[in-house]
């Protein structure tokens, strides 16, 4: 049979803006599964937030991409954790947060801790960090390499940070920012389309056997390299503009028939 991978955005894709998985899309993934083809979640949560929902859609081995691809994972039931850490790339996080400090009056700054959690300059919005939060000194915050930074206000907008990022001029970074007033910052060139490149040749799929599916601004490298490259109903413009395709909206279980598709 040929190989052929299938790579899934969580938010927004496989999960509604809720958090809930809805039983067809479970139903779905779990179908393309036991038909052979390799389905590497590629999400910007980090590690400690992803597993949960590999459990829940029963994705126990293979392969996963977390952190917006600083993170990939071999899925491993006979590990301890359930998994093995494959690669991660870490960046020294200083200089982007010295742009950063004090460019907006209300916002708060997350470095992820792997595995583990996140040091924060603050109280996060409940809910939206997943692990163990510590507010640390801002000296503790920049001390130590790491995966991924997370730039958030409760009160600005996401056109607000894409201009503030500009303004601010971030370099020798790779940074997106969500639907909200979120900015993940990661080492530059690290992004879910390369950590799925490498994942490609490692199992041998040909480039055309390719297919992505996402929603938001993380998603633009992984759906331009995907042969098939899905974007959600409720994809920003600037999203479907890149995709070769326009599946439904995430509260309608859009993701269903492009797994479907894979099956026929």
């Amino acid at each position: 049979m040929t190989e052929r991978l299938i790579a899934l955005d969580l938010d927004g894709t496989t999960l509604t803006h809720a958090g809930e998985l809805r039983p067809a899309v479970r139903q779905a993934v779990r179908d393309v599964a036991e038909a052979g083809v390799h389905i590497v979640v590629a999400t910007g949560r980090s590690l400690v937030a992803t597993m949960p929902v590999l459990c829940e859609l029963g994705l126990m081995t293979g392969y996963a991409v977390c952190s917006n691809g600083a993170v990939t994972l071999a899925l491993d039931p006979d590990e301890p954790q359930g998994y093995q850490i494959l690669e991660t790339v870490t960046f020294d996080p200083a200089p982007a947060l010295a742009l950063l400090r004090d460019s907006w009056p209300d916002a708060v700054i997350a470095v992820e801790e792997l595995g583990v959690g996140f040091k924060l300059s603050g109280p996060f919005p409940d809910g939206e960090l997943d692990g163990e939060l510590r507010v640390v000194p801002w000296e503790e915050l920049v001390a130590d390499p790491v995966t991924r930074v997370t730039f958030r206000s409760p009160t600005g907008t996401s056109e607000e940070f894409e201009q503030l990022a500009e303004r601010i001029g971030l370099h020798e970074v790779n940074y997106s920012i969500g639907f909200t007033a979120w900015m993940d910052i990661n080492p530059e060139g690290v992004s879910k389309g390369a950590a799925l490149e490498t994942l490609r040749r490692r199992l041998g799929v040909e480039p055309m056997f390719t297919v992505a599916v996402g929603d938001q601004r993380n998603d633009l490298e992984m759906l331009q390299w995907a042969a098939r490259g899905v974007a959600m109903g409720n994809a920003p413009a600037e999203v479907k503009a890149v995709a070769h395709e326009v599946t439904g909206h995430v509260d309608e279980d859009g993701l269903v028939p492009v797994l479907r598709s894979l099956l026929a």
